[in-house]
């Protein structure tokens, strides 16, 4: 059986470091010190870096370096390992790694521990596979010193060391009652790697280690996190982002039995209580005045988009251009045919099953922390905002139920640390409700969009330029990034910045607005809008060229064997050029983001009466390069097709004056076990390195449905969410 556990290791051991070379970036990896005392330090196993260490018992225990949020890298991760170590998968145990950048960052995060962005396997694939490969040569190397034989003659098989001359074996268990590590022991090169014609576990579909206690309802969350003594805290918010309490009168809240403290801070009033019950209904006795000069108070979301879409149109203003390629300006005086269209896309809230949730404790000067964070490395940050070093502080990583890119924000887990520093030695639980969740969610920014594209007589794109307008991420959640860009917002623009289409003249231009309401990381981030505004034109300069929209697609494809690939096999799924039942029509789109490709087709309905868009099927093709496990790229695709045909079909949070209009499900509702189509995926495998997966599928879905509402109503969606009034009959 393979051995789980979700509580990280805490040890003291010393190391030395050594880089391990993967071509476009160095990093580091721990390397045991002397064996000897590593032996006795983990009470006789032996760790021949930071990801492994194998036990005398020949359990052999992987650090998977990423939060497990339904995304399956906690098999995925530790598959790495154990693939080019040989083991034997039935005799593995897998530990959240604890928070140690140094040793578990992501290059793909300049080194820091976060799951998000579709670049946990790419940022990891090669590091944890020479972590496997140098701990099976530690293996290796310690046989063949007992054997007396050259470490050349011995070879490997699923947690064995062979050595075929003699006919001996002998288990990695057995190897760590003596093994040692010699200082001067080889760091494993990239060219020792198996191949992937010798993969074992690579590109199968080995059951996820995550889904058994989550069946069994044993899994534990952020929010099962139930510590001796624990107290419970509600927290109440400022109607209007960015304002403050000015006057609190608690003496009711205090009133109520089991209240603890009542904690003013600069975003709003902490409640402590001895049950969450109490807490909350003494946070809601609480009379507060606040201030009244936000910059959001004039934020009103009818007003702002308007004024977004008028700056996104062609003008003087450039912005900050972030692609210049040939001659756009040009390209457009000279074209057969001009097309420009403009996008809008509302703000959607992430609406994780699990709200947000932090539980901590302060002793002293040292802090330990219980959250679903997508990021480690984010809590050790709001540890320091709050005072405490990252060398005095433990951060927990439990699963997530859900994270979506809102649970690498920080902020519900600075919310435990300041309420349990006021209460010190008593671990303090902070949930947000669920309208705390939505009411004050980082949410995907609000954007304008203008393209206008040229063709050429025979159908050839020449030009696109492509203007964003809307609320930097990156200036609020990472301002070092945004400085190093020169004031543009990767994040926000993502998915327009490359594109497959071989389009020689292009420029992509962005413009921050600064209106007081934070944006933040919703999956699938930029290609959500952006590749739903550029494969909406693409359907648009089909019709203008009069080809086919598959066609045209593979007309602006030469050379691009990949895309190609996905579109040709999307087409051929889902009976491209079959006729349809009276009353339905089939859409297609195409993304590339992530370095992976992905082609869906949407066959759809309309209801007459109410506008409303009932999708009954979406075929989806994908190319992950390699795909570590194809069942569950499958059940990704699934997933993003889901989050994302919810988000098209109405998720949306508006604002008044500053203040949001959505709460909870009944006006903010998602998509429906009822509502939701079935879903076909065919997972194709190209080779090379693996793509990102868990943000790929969401991009096509709402381009992929706009072209089919198109054929049956002959009317372009260009904003999102699909508004049902514009398509009565």
């Amino acid at each position: 059986m393979l051995a789980i556990s979700d509580r990280p290791s805490k040890h003291g051991v010393s190391r030395r470091h050594f880089l391990l070379s993967s071509g476009a970036f160095t990093v580091s990896v721990s390397f045991g010190a002397a064996i000897t005392n590593l032996a006795q330090a983990q009470n006789g196993a032996v760790r021949p870096n930071a990801w492994v260490q194998v036990g005398t018992d020949g359990i052999v225990t992987i650090y998977s370096p990423a939060a497990e949020m339904g995304q399956g890298v906690k098999t995925a991760m530790p598959l790495l390992v154990a693939e080019d170590m040989d083991l034997d998968w039935s005799k593995v145990k897998i530990l959240q790694a604890p928070s140690d950048p140094k040793s578990f960052g992501n290059p793909m995060f300049g080194g820091g521990m976060l799951a998000g962005a579709s670049r946990t396997t790419r940022g990891y694939y090669e590091i944890l596979r020479l972590a496997g490969l140098q701990a099976r040569e530690l293996m290796r190397f310690n046989a063949a010193k007992k054997w007396g034989v050259a470490v050349a003659e011995v070879t490997t098989e699923p947690h064995f060391a062979v050595h075929s001359a003699t006919g001996r074996k002998m288990s990695y268990g057995e190897i760590a009652t003596f093994a040692e590590v010699p200082a001067d022991f080889p760091k494993p090169k990239r060219e020792q790697l198996k191949p992937p014609s010798s993969f074992r576990l690579i590109g199968k579909d080995t059951p996820r280690v995550d889904v058994p206690d989550k069946v069994a309802g044993k899994a534990s969350y952020g929010i099962d996190v139930n510590l001796p003594g624990m107290a419970y805290a509600s927290i109440l918010r400022a109607p209007v982002q960015g304002e403050k309490p000015v006057r609190i009168e608690d003496a009711d809240a205090k009133a109520i039995p089991g209240v603890k403290l009542i904690v003013p801070l600069t975003y709003g009033v902490g409640v402590i209580a001895d049950t969450y019950w109490a807490a909350l209904k003494a946070r809601n006795l609480l009379k507060v005045d606040w201030s009244s000069t936000a910059k959001a108070r004039t934020y009103t979301s009818q007003d702002v988009l308007a004024e977004y879409k008028k700056r996104a149109a062609p003008s003087e203003e450039k912005g900050v251009e972030y692609v210049k390629l040939g001659d756009a300006d040009g390209a457009i005086k000279t074209a057969h045919k001009v097309i420009q269209a403009s996008y809008t896309s509302q703000h959607v809230a992430h609406a994780c099953m699990e709200p947000v949730n932090s539980t901590a404790l302060v002793s002293g000067d040292r802090l330990e922390i219980w959250a679903p964070t997508q990021s480690p490395t984010f809590a050790l940050g709001a540890a320091a905002r709050a005072g405490f070093k990252a060398d005095k502080t433990i951060v927990n990583t439990t699963m997530l139920g859900g994270g979506f890119g809102r649970k690498t924000e920080d902020d519900f887990v600075f919310d435990s640390i300041v309420l349990a520093a006021a209460i010190p030695g008593t671990p303090v639980k902070v949930l947000w409700t669920r309208e705390d969740d939505i009411r004050s969610d980082k949410l995907r920014p609000l954007i304008a969009q203008h393209l206008t594209a040229s063709m050429d007589d025979k159908g050839k794109v020449m030009s696109l330029q492509h203007r964003i307008v809307g609320e930097s991420i990156y200036a609020r959640a990472a301002p070092p990034n945004f400085e190093r860009a020169k004031g543009y917002d990767s994040p926000v623009c993502e998915g327009a910045d490359i594109i497959t289409y071989g389009v020689p003249n292009r420029s992509l231009s962005y413009f921050r607005e600064q209106r007081g309401v934070d944006a933040g990381f919703w999956r699938a981030i930029g290609p959500g809008y952006t590749k739903f505004a550029i494969e909406g034109m693409m359907d648009e300069l089909a019709l203008a060229a009069k080809q086919d929209e598959v066609a045209f697609r593979i007309n602006q494809l030469t050379g691009q064997p990949n895309a190609i690939g996905v579109i040709t096999t999307v087409a051929e799924m889902s009976g491209w050029k079959k006729r349809r039942p009276r009353g339905r029509a089939l859409g297609i789109a195409y993304s590339d983001a992530w370095e992976g490709h992905v082609a869906q087709v949407a066959e759809i309905s309309i209801d007459r009466k109410t506008g409303r868009i009932r999708v009954h099927d979406v075929w989806c093709a994908v190319d992950p390069g390699i795909a570590l496990q194809p069942r569950n790229v499958a059940v990704q695709m699934e997933s993003a097709i889901m989050y994302g045909l919810s988000a098209l079909l109405g998720e949306k949070v508006t604002f008044d004056k500053g203040v949001p209009q959505a709460s909870n499900f009944h006006d903010y509702p998602i998509l429906r076990m009822n509502e939701a189509p079935r879903v076909h995926v065919k997972v194709l495998q190209s080779g090379g390195k693996p793509s990102g997966v868990g943000e790929v599928g969401l991009p096509p879905i709402a381009p992929a449905v706009a072209g089919a509402v198109f054929k049956l109503t002959g009317k372009r969606l260009r904003d999102l969410p699909f508004e049902p009034s514009l398509l009565k009959a």
